[in-house]
């Protein structure tokens, strides 16, 4: 099959690997119809994820058809649809039997960080990725979900990540009808936290970022109000007086350790003295109100970052984190987009073959031809 590698930082290639196999009677084997780059997979691609070794493929975005199952295997068949979550969670452990299906114990046991993801370095397990014509999903009966029938790929592709994950960073807000929302970040996670802030009540959102397009699209799609952080001297003393000088009630972190606009958290990151750049981590809790909430859903690395935690107890500030438990919101968020009250689609700004993955993160990378979302769509399909 073809796949795309991982060849070093900022290098892949697609190249010809071998099919995968049921290794396990839990396991399916899907072939892939629509696989998508998603904003944490350039942590990977830069080389800033420990333990992400060459020959790697990346990916964890994705659906499409089953091909075969395992004999132990009873709710999936050969030809059924799916899309499937980011984690890869066995449904039984302490973990998953209280939904926290990031937490899974026995997808990545040599773990006490996290649990399994697809194509996200050893430190997740060494799962190999989607983005490639095939790809073996354990415990089959547990994480991928059944397509309708009057519905596409491209309908529900999203709910393997982005989508779930916007929507779990406003659900970690515990928004109350009519607060403020700060999001900072305009990639596709900010973009549906922004979305999901509107659905939970929020009675005003402002949406934080530095590219121009990206606030513009915020401004039209989930209709926010924006701020250019590079237009203003401070960009926390902006949003306290637009928010009559408490500051907000809720603070969405949805950029994670690449953070631009600091220098200094820059240097630091790109030096390896702390897990990338945490600046937007100190703006969100810099920005909160004494006694509200902030959010984080932007990925950070292992093991330190320079962050004002004295500045959130002195606060009061709730600090509520992690990575999606995709499977506990699916079948919600599914029903938003057959009601019309999300539009995954519109986030789609290009669709290329797998064959040009290369140069699609390259132009994600640099933000490029107003790139805001990337679906590859592998010969397979």
């Amino acid at each position: 099959m073809r796949a795309v590698s991982y060849r070093g930082p900022s290098k892949l290639r697609v190249v010809d690997k071998p099919e995968p196999h049921i290794e396990d009677p839990g396991d399916a084997i899907v072939r892939i119809t629509r696989t998508a780059i998603c904003g944490s997979d350039l942590h990977l691609y830069h080389g800033y994820v420990p333990d992400t070794r060459v020959g790697s493929t990346f990916g964890h975005e994705f659906a499409g058809v089953v091909s075969e199952v395992g004999f132990a295997v009873e709710h999936l068949r050969p030809g059924d649809r799916v899309v499937v979550p980011f984690n890869i969670a066995c449904g039984h452990c302490f973990f998953c039997a209280r939904d926290l299906y990031a937490s899974c114990e026995n997808s990545n046991p040599h773990s006490d960080l996290m649990g399994g993801v697809y194509g996200y370095s050893h430190t997740t397990g060494g799962y190999e990725g989607g983005q490639a014509e095939y790809v073996r999903v354990p415990f089959a009966d547990v994480g991928p979900m059944k397509i309708p029938d009057d519905m596409t790929e491209e309908d529900v592709l999203f709910l393997s990540d982005i989508l779930p994950t916007g929507y779990q960073a406003a659900d970690m807000g515990a928004i109350e009808r009519g607060e403020t929302v700060v999001v900072f970040g305009c990639g596709p996670v900010g973009l549906f936290a922004q979305q999901s802030a509107w659905l939970l009540g929020a009675g005003r959102v402002i949406a934080v970022d530095d590219v121009d397009y990206r606030l513009q699209f915020a401004r039209r799609h989930p209709g926010t109000e924006i701020v250019n952080f590079a237009e203003v001297d401070d960009v926390v003393a902006h949003l306290k007086r637009l928010t009559e000088g408490r500051g907000a009630d809720v603070c969405i972190d949805a950029v994670g350790l690449e953070a631009s606009g600091s220098v200094s958290h820059r240097l630091l990151g790109a030096t390896m003295l702390q897990a990338g750049s945490a600046n937007v981590l100190g703006w969100a809790i810099d920005t909160a109100r004494r006694g509200g909430r902030v959010s984080v859903v932007g990925v950070y690395g292992p093991p330190w970052n320079l962050v004002p935690i004295g500045t959130a107890m002195n606060k009061g500030l709730t600090l509520r984190m992690g990575q999606c438990n995709v499977k506990r919101y699916m079948a919600e968020l599914l029903q938003h987009i057959r009601d019309g009250r999300v539009d995954v689609k519109a986030l789609v700004t290009h669709r290329l073959p797998l064959e040009a993955a290369p140069e699609a993160y390259e132009m994600f990378a640099r933000k490029e031809d107003r790139c805001i979302k990337c679906v590859l769509i592998p010969e397979a399909a």
